[in-house]
């Protein structure tokens, strides 16, 4: 009886999950590159998918702009397939979040400045200081009036993180509009206490006459 080269060799998916338990790190060597993702060889017969949402924490058009075929990676496991002999792999994970840095460094509300760098239909990316975020139109109009353009350097104030989707939201417009409705706002209130003190006055001058009147009436009555 003869026996084959695959009979002879150990089957590497057996005990696959003990090898390679779900959180474990490992490093595996780019096989292949596609447009969703990467193939990393972790051992002879057991290859694994790096998807693209798994290999950088910033957007990618394609994943050459990260790793190249023959690279050499630390990778993740995250799940199996033990049925179709598939492993998905994660190569963010090990690497620092840059959004951790970009939270503490761009809160909401803070003002920033920025560069306008680009626009789209909707609005304009704007270069940061390490980062990139983006306006809307409606939040690109400056105090004279006019829209922003590609070059201008203006202060930003963040209006909101999205770290699902990588995004920071800024505001031009509000960094000049909030500071004009506080200072209406404060002279506002100014005005209203103004009023309310000169109500007062004229409520005490008149109850004081209603005295002296009364004072005038009781001495009259009296034939003084």
């Amino acid at each position: 009886m003869s026996l084959g080269l695959k009979q002879l060799t150990e089957n590497p998916w057996e005990n696959i999950r003990e090898k390679y338990p779900v959180g474990s790190k490992h490093t595996a060597t780019v096989r292949n590159v596609t447009n969703f993702g990467v193939f990393a060889e972790l051992e002879d017969g057991v290859e694994g998918l790096v998807h693209n949402s798994d290999l950088s924490w910033t957007r990618i058009k394609h994943p050459l702009e990260v790793v190249s075929p023959g690279d050499t990676i630390e990778v993740q496991i995250l799940d199996f397939d033990e049925a179709n002999h598939k492993l998905s792999l994660g190569h963010k994970q090990l690497t620092p979040n840059p959004w951790d840095e970009i939270e503490a460094k761009f809160p909401v509300g803070s003002t920033v400045e920025g560069t306008v760098a680009s626009t789209t239909d909707k609005g304009a990316n704007i270069t940061l200081d390490g980062a990139e975020g983006f306006a809307f139109n409606r939040e690109l109009v400056k105090e004279d009036g006019k829209q922003a353009v590609v070059g201008d350097k203006l202060n930003f104030k963040v209006i909101e993180l999205r770290r699902a989707t990588n995004r920071i939201l800024l505001s031009h417009l509000r960094t000049y509009q909030e500071v004009k409705e506080k200072a209406a706002a404060t002279e506002a209130a100014s005005t209203s206490k103004a009023v309310k003190n000169i109500n007062k006055a004229v409520e005490k001058t008149t109850l004081g006459d209603i005295d002296a009147l009364a004072a005038l009436k009781e001495k009259l009555e009296k034939g003084e």
